[in-house]
């Protein structure tokens, strides 16, 4: 289990000199890192050819997707597929749809994701990273209805609300919209 703690500043400890220094390292023998946790991961993996996962935690803002970045950073430096592909971009590579679909404001975070994200990464038999799958759950239904002070619904209703006009969307009615009581 990580626990992802927003610093709200950049620090240079996640750097390929960085992951090369937590590669092959034994949990605990260096500071606490997404690295360590993910190439202890990496390591149990490869030892006991069995699935394993990383559960990624931490409050609204914290940087969870940052950090599972990070860690699919690790894997594929490490795995050697750092340089064959961009695989790290094409595993987190989300639509611009989907972002507004699941993205909204909070009172901690001005593009905060509202969804759960499950994220499977598929190796081959020399460990190597060969494909990926990002599973989303929209986990705030009742944001689409209500928002708390100083929050808003998600972005995809402003980016409608802002084309309404355009001819494309004219026929959808967009300028007349009502929110219904939840």
């Amino acid at each position: 289990v990580l626990v992802a703690i927003n610093p709200y500043e950049q620090l240079p400890i996640y750097e390929q000199d960085v992951i090369y220094a937590y590669s092959g390292q034994n949990m605990g023998d260096m500071d606490p890192h997404i690295f360590a946790v993910a190439e202890e991961a990496y390591k149990q993996m490869a030892r006991d050819e069995k699935n394993q996962s990383i559960i990624v935690s931490g409050e609204s803002g914290a940087g969870k997707t940052v950090s599972a970045k990070y860690a699919m950073r690790f894997f594929a430096t490490v795995g050697g597929s750092a340089s064959e592909t961009n695989i790290e971009a094409k595993v987190l590579a989300s639509s611009p749809i989907m972002e507004a679909i699941g993205n909204a404001k909070t009172t901690r975070n001005d593009n905060s994701s509202r969804f759960g994200k499950y994220i499977q990464i598929g190796f081959d038999k020399r460990y190597h990273i060969i494909g990926a799958n990002m599973r989303t759950y929209l986990l705030e239904k009742s944001r689409v209805v209500f928002q708390a002070e100083d929050e808003r619904n998600y972005h995809i209703f402003y980016q409608l609300c802002a084309s309404a006009s355009l001819p494309e969307f004219k026929e959808l009615g967009l300028s007349k919209y009502f929110y219904l009581p939840a």
